[in-house]
């Protein structure tokens, strides 16, 4: 049999590969292992499983060959971002706080993906608590893109999902779990030139998720097509009584009606998203997204969301202080990090200025500082409020369509350190994805083309809540459009 390459595979073909008896689940993820080996230069790994992958390829296996009934995911191999507690294997959120946590549990989410045969690969690399927009603030290091400069320069996967972006894109696994806050699946899946979803909020239990903002966070898949998403999706989705935000309602055959087509379909255009100073290659694509869309029946309708502008504002209120209220659990006492002190609250203080890095103090503090007597009102009340506003604009919008389209992320992958001294300027890339996130939105990201220096460009979908099964079927009829075949050069095994 000749070498797989598991990069030419997407799990909708790997599934197919492996109930024809092509290759075994055991094959397939030794190619994955040997691919996530070769791509240690990118740093999208923090813990490597290939044992326990192994063990989990094997009873895959061992499934098929009995003839019974088979999961949605049997034997694929996949990578868990390294938010998600894994029973047994180590889980750090990024950071130097969780040093050798090893759960006793699982999360919901990939115990639901376990439950349908995925295999694991390991736990990918992350900003630091989910905190960033580029993937440098882990402590183990930032993640490389895939895709470099034309001169070589290495560039960012964007964040917080990096590594996870970062796997699908290189190839070595077929598909990763992300998490979105303010954009933290839909922006890194732009940049690196794959498909990101995420779900409605409640869609995807959080239970066993490393909190960063509660009333944000949602777990989602990565994967290299629309399909693809949608085959994950319906893998981990489901109504969860440990989380008291999840939704008890059915999960859709998200495959079923995929191809379905955008005919008849209103796709909303909101002014707000064409801002000043717009790169000119991302409004040319927004233009021929929309022309895309035109050619395939649907009908172009120009909307308002008149509080966009201040959606930036109020998440990065909302964000940090509901992180600075999360984070208090770390504080030495029950597991990860202690650094000792001369009393308790010397060794809270040292623990804690040890194990948080800055990006995460920094918003610890400015949590801290908008829930503090006399500037809640002034600051987190109000914010409460412009989020209630911002919700009402896309209830509105969605009176009049179906699902809108906007740029996914303001740039293309930029160089690493490049905006690491201006916090502002890095919080600008979540501008196009963070209202979404406020109103508890699905949203998924597109890639659908190549800017002049050959990096990928993404186009957003937002949809209405739970219907993520229309979202992926526009999702479907802009990727068959776009036909965005480009793959990086695997310059990291030279």
């Amino acid at each position: 049999m000749a070498a797989i390459d598991p990069g030419s595979l997407t799990i909708a073909s790997a599934l197919e590969g492996l109930a024809k008896k092509d290759f075994t689940s055991v094959e397939l993820t030794q190619a994955c292992i040997a691919s996530m080996e070769a791509a240690r230069p990118l740093n999208a790994m923090i813990t490597e499983t290939p044992e326990k992958a192994l063990e989990m390829a094997k009873a895959a296996d061992e499934r098929r060959s009995k003839g019974g009934e088979v999961g949605l995911l049997d034997g694929v191999p996949l990578a868990i971002k390294d938010l998600f507690a894994t029973q047994g294997v180590l889980t750090t959120a990024a950071s130097h706080i969780l040093d050798g946590f090893k759960p006793e549990y699982e999360s919901t989410a990939t115990a639901n993906l376990w439950k349908q045969g995925a295999v694991m690969l390991g736990k990918l690399n992350l900003d630091e608590f989910a905190m960033g927009s580029s993937n440098e603030t882990s402590y183990y290091g930032p993640v490389v893109n895939p895709w470099r400069a034309k001169d070589g320069t290495k560039l960012v996967p964007g964040g917080s999902s990096g590594g996870s972006a970062a796997a699908v894109a290189a190839g070595f696994a077929l598909g990763a779990t992300g998490t979105d806050t303010g954009g933290s699946i839909r922006q890194p899946a732009s940049l690196c030139g794959i498909t990101g979803i995420k779900p409605t909020y409640g869609r995807v239990s959080r239970w066993g998720i490393v909190a960063f903002a509660s009333s944000l966070d949602q777990a989602g898949p990565m994967t290299r097509t629309v399909r693809d998403s949608a085959l994950m999706l319906r893998a981990m989705a489901g109504f969860d009584p440990k989380d008291s935000t999840s939704v008890d309602r059915p999960v859709p055959d998200y495959v079923a009606n995929l191809d379905g087509g955008v005919k008849g379909m209103r796709i909303g255009i909101p002014r707000e998203y064409r801002m000043d100073g717009m790169d000119a290659e991302i409004v040319a694509l927004w233009e021929q997204g929309k022309q895309w869309l035109r050619d395939a029946g649907a009908e172009i309708v120009d909307i308002s969301l008149p509080h966009t502008h201040y959606a930036l504002a109020t998440y990065y209120i909302v964000a940090p202080a509901e992180a600075s209220s999360n984070l208090a659990r770390y504080d030495g006492v029950r597991y990860g990090l202690r650094v000792p002190g001369k009393d308790l609250n010397e060794m809270y203080e040292n623990t804690r200025g040890a194990g948080f890095g800055r990006e995460v103090q920094r918003r610890i503090m400015i949590g801290t500082y908008v829930l503090s007597a006399g500037y809640y009102d002034a600051y987190y009340t109000k914010a409460q409020k412009v989020r209630t506003l911002i919700k009402k604009d896309f209830e509105q919008a969605f009176q009049r369509v179906d699902a809108i389209l906007t740029p996914t992320a303001p740039n293309a992958a930029f160089p690493i350190g490049m905006k690491n001294d201006d916090p502002v300027m890095m919080y600008l890339n979540d501008v196009f994805t963070v209202p979404t996130s406020l109103a508890g939105l699905p949203g998924m990201s597109v890639p659908a083309g190549l800017n002049s220096a050959g990096l990928p460009l993404g186009l957003q979908l937002i949809g209405k809540p739970f219907e993520e099964a229309q979202l992926l079927r526009v999702g479907q009829t802009l990727e068959k459009a776009a036909n965005f075949t480009a793959k990086p050069t695997a310059w990291w095994r030279s």
